[in-house]
């Protein structure tokens, strides 16, 4: 049965066949599947890198620039060049296209993040194929995705698609390296805590490789869309994963999915700061789906509000995210207590929980 909304994320990698420039032919040939495909009450959201190899081109750069500024110049240059190319080949099938730029802000904050949500389905009522990118020209590290594997998988879970699909230059996930290993097997199928693989590396075109792929792929998984990842260098491949044909290494969505506004906190909210919580704490959070309490806090990482996401960090690693009933200065004063101590420290008590087990993901 073929997805009811399904999103498509392009790399620049395949969008040039592995030269250095953008191959319209390519363009052309994607944007005719997916037109195929988004009719009737079929929709599709591409997820497109490419604005830098665009850029490029245009300028003569023969190698990828190195700093930050001279990636945001090198984008502004190639980011109307590249919706052009999708303008053009979207048009040869009599369909418009809509160009949404988007930064880690605008899915870290929840107003933005359902902002961008109401304006992708009015898109998508209008007979409109969004294609969405990373906004290169404004996003430093500290707001940027990193990669649009990241991003597709956000907007995936944004926008309710039942699928996330993910081409690249290979065949799908293998057991290992295929360029370097021949004996490297192709997974078809992956499902909850499946398997640990030898990943590839990134290629010389794009920002992301394999690792980030399945990472977004996994992500998906957990909000509950399956995810496939193919080779899109393959004319027809997309077509067949739109047709729900077993191509490439299909990610089985979670039995228990995440609900959106865990999903939202555990993938696309930026932490303020942490809070770093002893064994016995973590396992009643991870295990038995219990609040965090401030009896089961020892430390505190940077400063933040009642109301900010934090990260909850044991032994050194992150293992959930949650919004703090606390600012840091208020939980400093009463790490350690027990909850009955808490309006004799502070003269009020805001709430038993430094975190509840409803504002709470474990990652």
């Amino acid at each position: 049965m073929k997805p009811r909304r399904v999103v498509v994320k392009l790399g620049s990698g395949v969008l040039s066949a592995g030269k250095d420039r953008l191959d319209l032919e390519v363009v052309r040939r994607l944007a005719r599947e997916i037109a195929a495909f988004s009719t009737g009450a079929h929709e599709a959201i591409v997820v497109s890198s490419g604005a830098i190899l665009a850029g490029r081109e245009k300028l003569g750069l023969k190698v990828r620039p190195a700093t930050v500024q001279l990636k945001q110049a090198v984008a502004a240059v190639g980011q109307s060049r590249l919706m052009r190319a999708w303008e053009e080949s979207f048009a040869r099938q009599r369909r418009t296209v809509a160009q949404i730029l988007l930064t880690r802000e605008d899915v870290r904050h929840r107003n933005r993040y359902l902002n961008a949500r109401n304006t992708i389905f009015a898109l998508l009522r209008l007979g409109a194929v969004p294609v969405i990118n990373e906004n290169d020209t404004v996003a430093d590290e500290e707001i940027k995705f990193g990669e649009n594997d990241v991003l597709s998988a956000l907007v995936a879970g944004l926008c309710d698609a039942e699928l996330l699909v993910l081409l690249t230059d290979q065949d799908g996930l293998y057991t290992a390296d295929p360029r370097l290993d021949p004996a490297a097997r192709l997974i078809p199928s992956v499902g909850e805590g499946h398997f640990q693989a030898k990943l590839g590396r990134a290629g010389a075109t794009g920002s992301g490789g394999m690792e980030s792929k399945v990472r977004a792929a996994r992500m998906a998984a957990t909000a509950g869309i399956t995810a496939v990842i193919a080779n899109g260098f393959v004319p027809g491949t997309l077509a067949r994963v739109l047709a729900g044909e077993e191509v490439g290494t299909r990610f089985l969505p979670r039995a228990a999915p995440m609900d959106k506004r865990k999903a939202w906190l555990a993938f696309a909210s930026h932490p303020r700061g942490s809070i770093h919580v002893d064994a016995g704490a973590r396992q009643a959070l991870v295990s038995g789906g219990k609040s965090l309490l401030p009896s089961g806090v020892r430390s505190l990482s940077k400063t933040f509000a009642s109301g900010d996401v934090v990260s909850l960090v044991a032994d050194g690693a992150e293992f959930a995210r949650g919004l703090t009933n606390y600012g840091s200065q208020d939980l400093d004063r009463i790490k350690g207590l027990k909850t009955s101590q808490i309006e004799q420290v502070l003269g009020h008590k805001p709430a038993d929980e430094v975190v509840h087990r409803d504002n709470l993901a474990v990652l």
